[in-house]
């Protein structure tokens, strides 16, 4: 096992070259994790010594006001109101109510994303996003509903504009291979959530995973054209008679090891299913949150192929290797909670599966699942393990008072994503370095 590298290789790391995004991605989540275990100091702002729940029921305040930008740019067309033109350069805008509803001042994290990063940096701007989601919250109404959060979400995922018309086209391509398993599903979807059901209907989350599953065929049937093996018979033999054993085995031309190298980079391979049970309810919140399909579409297509394609991989390898990291993380934090549940023959498998293929969704209420997933979109969707684990914790005493656990955990109890995150950055801390390096790759 490797250990975790320090901040000075992270920088050359940076430094160096062009590194593939996959790269980037493992370097944002491992420094996520140093800035989430060491009590938040290296932030310029913040004095804090710890992280619990106290600190987010009255997060500490920035010792100055975000800083408002000289150059401020025009808001996006989806975004401007018809009769507020947008507004360039230093001209002061007119306060706004905010998309909570309550007053009419901007929040500093609206202000933070809007006005972009300070003299175009963009790493320090990314850090003042992560600790603002930290300490202040996505500010949303009583239906979870925020004028700013899905380009919050586009911004920490790095994913850049998607032309309307490359949904349509998929959209026009009619019915993938896998539409009759998409129709089974849909129908089922949060069925017994209100506010779902009243803003997303059965039809776009037809058309979106639909939409997905031609986008997914399509890179598996380039990925099986590229994999195919030479027809000349005797080309091959002629290699492999004359390549020294040593050299083949370092070889990475063939076919396996380049789906095996795929597997590792995130890209979709042949192994990847275009659609399986549990996708519908992880597409979900990216429709209920987006203010258009094709920016659904453009969250949950890129976030299943280069968070966790692992997911969707086989017979969903990675999220069985995540719920094995559940028992061995809660075997660590919790040991005595682990060993109850372990006697009873109650493992991760029997009782964590929708909550790991679904970061959470599947469970109630939707307005706490955004803001879980601001905090994993923020520092690393492979915190959803630890979010699971903190889940547990917090009904401890009445799994270790209950015969029969297995009854308990047949429906966790309702989110509450400030008490779980703040639990969860607690644990970050008792977490071994290759435990934490498990954790990011476990989906890739």
């Amino acid at each position: 096992m490797t250990s975790q590298p320090t901040q000075a290789q992270l920088n050359l790391a940076a430094l160096a070259g062009s590194p593939s995004p996959g790269a980037m991605r493992s370097l944002r989540k491992i420094q996520s994790h140093q800035f989430l275990s060491s009590n938040l100091s290296s932030h310029p702002s913040s004095t804090r010594t710890s992280v619990g729940p106290e600190d987010l029921a009255q997060p500490a305040q920035l010792d100055s006001p975000v800083r408002l930008r000289a150059h401020r740019r025009a808001r996006s067309n989806s975004d401007a109101s018809s009769r507020e033109p947008p507004t360039v350069g230093t001209q002061r805008r007119t306060a706004r109510k905010t998309g909570s509803g309550f007053g009419i001042k901007r929040s500093s994290l609206e202000v933070s994303l809007r006005d972009g990063p300070h003299q175009g940096n963009v790493r320090e701007g990314l850090q003042e996003l992560r600790y603002l989601i930290l300490s202040t919250r996505v500010e949303a109404d009583g239906d979870g509903m925020s004028s700013y959060r899905v380009y919050l979400w586009l911004a920490l995922l790095d994913i850049p504009p998607v032309p309307t018309d490359e949904y349509l086209s998929l959209i026009h391509r009619g019915r993938s291979p896998a539409y009759t398993k998409i129709r089974n599903d849909t129908f089922r979807t949060l069925a017994t959530d209100p506010l779902f059901k009243r803003r997303v209907t059965e039809a776009s989350l037809i058309r979106l995973l639909n939409a997905v599953a031609w986008k997914l065929h399509d890179a598996k049937t380039k990925n099986r054209a590229k994999s195919r093996p030479s027809t000349d018979r005797r080309r091959q033999m002629e290699l492999l008679i004359n390549t020294p054993p040593s050299i083949a085995e370092e070889s990475s031309s063939s076919p396996d090891s380049t789906i095996r190298r795929s597997a590792r980079s995130g890209i979709i391979t042949n192994d990847s299913a275009i659609y399986v049970q549990g996708m519908n309810v992880l597409c979900a919140p990216f429709l209920y949150a987006a203010r258009s399909e094709v920016e659904a579409f453009a969250l949950f297509h890129s976030f299943i192929t280069r968070e966790c394609p692992g997911y969707i991989r086989g017979a969903m390898d990675g999220v069985h290797r995540g719920l094995r990291l559940v028992d061995r993380c809660l075997e660590i934090v919790e040991p005595k909670l682990a060993a109850y549940l372990f006697s009873k023959g109650m493992q991760a498998e029997l009782y964590a599966f929708p909550s790991v293929l679904t970061m959470c969704a599947c469970t109630p209420p939707l307005p706490e699942v955004l803001h879980l997933w601001d905090f994993l979109f923020a520092y690393g969707a492979h915190l959803n393990i630890l979010c699971i684990v903190a889940q547990l914790i917090r009904m401890r005493d009445t799994i270790l008072e209950s015969p029969s656990p297995n009854k308990i955990l047949r429906s966790f109890p309702p989110l509450d994503a400030k008490e779980i995150i703040a639990l969860t950055v607690l644990i970050v801390r008792k977490i071994p370095e290759p435990l934490y390096a498990e954790l990011i790759d476990h989906a890739k």
